[in-house]
């Protein structure tokens, strides 16, 4: 998973893409060691696994916040650590996002417009009237100000699940 990883990152850091052969046959790959394997976390966890990692990026992507790429890699990443371990990575994954996202901000010169985009999306959330979705809370999406670009978020979820991994499962020698 981690050379998986590692490749899906460097694609994503070198074209914004990340390959569907790597993603789909990496998925394919984490469930079937799960499944075979004395170590394995078993089939069904591994599938839940990829089904849950693919759910929770998939609003991101639906809001054109994010590619299909790392929706993908995500799922992929879940058929390899399954339900127990792909919220987690989830998490991690988020800080690390904000972390690189500020970075990439501050290096293109852009840090004031993705605050402001912030600031934006978290009052245009707090505005919608959720008992009825009407056309007037859906202007607020056409009102939204200009991206600041393009992040290689497949570097945040190679980031995050290592993170992850790391911490969860990290033992301590104490003498």
């Amino acid at each position: 998973m981690l050379l998986l990883l590692s490749v899906a990152a460097w694609q994503d850091f070198r074209s914004y893409r990340i390959s569907n052969t790597l993603v789909f046959s990496g998925a394919l790959l984490g469930v079937l060691l799960n499944t075979f394997l004395p170590v394995g976390i078993g089939f069904t966890e591994s599938l839940m696994g990829w089904g849950i990692g693919l759910l929770l990026l998939l609003p991101l992507y639906l809001l054109r916040m994010m590619g299909a790429g790392d929706v993908k890699l995500m799922a992929m990443v879940g058929a390899f650590v399954g339900t127990n371990d792909i919220i987690s990575v989830f998490l991690y994954t988020l800080i690390a996002g904000g972390i690189i996202a500020l970075v990439v901000a501050l290096q293109r010169g852009v840090l004031r417009r993705l605050m402001d985009n912030f600031i934006f999306m978290f009052l245009s959330v707090l505005s919608v009237n959720k008992s009825k979705p009407s056309k007037d809370n859906l202007s607020v999406l056409e009102e939204a100000p200009d991206s600041v670009g393009k992040l290689p978020y497949g570097i945040a979820i190679a980031v995050g699940t290592i993170t992850s991994l790391a911490i969860n499962h990290s033992t301590l020698m104490i003498d």
